[in-house]
């Protein structure tokens, strides 16, 4: 019998609802709000960045079939967060709050996100 590798999950810089700028790539430049995770490949869906066309084909309830427009898949690397309170792009790091539980914050600010 075969081994089941299995994948240690890590923490990443970004969740589902942050809002991001893609800082490498075909996309460069462009904001948008996380709106799916992958973690076991490191890629997140953008809300507006990296459109694809999928092909539907024609079925009984759709004859005509369609071109379907959805976000395709960005590497985790090429994200980073935007400061909640200066509106730019910043590195975060971790750092425990009152409550003694880690929390995100800027490195640019230091303020906790």
């Amino acid at each position: 019998m075969e081994k089941k590798k299995t994948v240690v999950p890590h923490k990443f810089h970004i969740k589902t609802g942050d809002t991001v700028v893609v800082i490498g790539g075909n996309h460069k430049g462009q904001r948008g709000v996380i709106k799916e995770v992958i973690r076991e490949k490191d890629r997140a869906k953008v809300e507006g960045v990296n459109m694809i066309t999928k092909h539907i084909k024609p079925t009984a309830q759709n004859p005509q079939g369609e071109l379907k427009k959805e976000e395709g898949t960005i590497h985790i690397s090429n994200l980073m967060l935007v400061d909640p309170t200066t509106g730019e792009p910043t590195r975060t790091g971790r750092r425990l709050n009152d409550k003694g539980k880690l929390q995100r914050f800027s490195k640019k600010t230091g303020n906790l996100i």
